[in-house]
């Protein structure tokens, strides 16, 4: 049933490491075919090629700046022919935690083209095409940073508040066409992103996930969108994120930041 709902490719934006290498291995297991874009193509060659020697499925993958203006007619040309059943946007990790104006104009427009002008990018593409087949799967990773704003954060924060409103929306508007959206939120998780952060994982209080389980998460609640939250823990946090009192929210936010690096 997989297979046929999501097949028989699924493209995967940010495959190369992190939740997004665990969606790429779950999503192959279960027998699609799969389409690793990542902007590093050593990792991304490393990921593809695990995939390769543990499942049956075609691998491909090409080194993509998804940040980059030529972005659609990029990815049309990469998937010609290829019918996209599912498509995992798990782009946009921030790169460093620094005051907004201490940060260059370049590094946040980056940021910007990652998890706006990206995601805007491929679902426009990728949907069309699945509303017309009718069936298809839609899973955008963002973080739980999207619900307040945060200290050293500004434009991460803002990015991803903008991918969870995009992904609600259009999961109501792809509803009546049978395709499954999905806002899958993940917080504090133990990826290749955190550690060249620098980010301390242990003794902040906050709880630690890995990418398996929040992929795992989202592939079994895809049906369950628009937004599902992976990790007991942080869905027990959301009333405290989302309260009326965003003086509150902001200053958790920040204050977790802070205790993390």
């Amino acid at each position: 049933m997989f297979v046929e709902k999501y097949g028989p490719w699924a493209l995967i934006a940010g495959g190369s490491e992190g939740i997004g290498a665990s969606f790429a291995r779950k999503i192959a297991s279960s027998g699609v075919n799969v389409f690793l874009l990542a902007r590093k193509p050593q990792p991304l060659e490393e990921v593809a090629q695990q995939i390769r020697q543990t499942t049956p499925v075609t691998v491909r993958a090409a080194s993509v700046d998804l940040s980059a203006p030529d972005l659609a007619p990029r990815v049309a040309e990469l998937t010609a022919g290829l019918e996209i059943g599912m498509v995992v946007y798990n782009a946009g990790a921030e790169s460093k935690m620094v005051p907004f104006l201490d940060r260059p104009m370049p590094e946040l427009m980056r940021l910007i083209g990652v998890n706006v002008i990206g995601p805007t990018t491929l679902l426009h593409d990728l949907a069309g095409k699945m509303r017309v087949r009718r069936r298809g799967g839609i899973i955008v990773v963002g973080s739980m940073a999207g619900f307040a704003g945060g200290s050293r954060m500004a434009v991460y924060t803002a990015s991803k508040a903008y991918e969870q409103m995009l992904t609600e929306s259009l999961w109501w508007e792809l509803r009546p066409f049978g395709i499954n959206v999905l806002m899958l939120i993940a917080g504090t998780t133990n990826t290749p992103a955190m550690a060249r952060m620098g980010i301390k994982l242990e003794g902040t209080g906050n709880p630690v996930m890995e990418p398996d389980a929040v992929a795992q998460e989202g592939l079994e609640n895809l049906e369950n969108g628009p937004t599902w939250v992976a990790g007991a823990h942080n869905r027990a946090a959301l009333p405290y994120m989302c309260t009326p009192d965003r003086k509150a929210a902001v200053e958790m936010v920040s204050a977790s930041a802070d205790a993390m690096g």
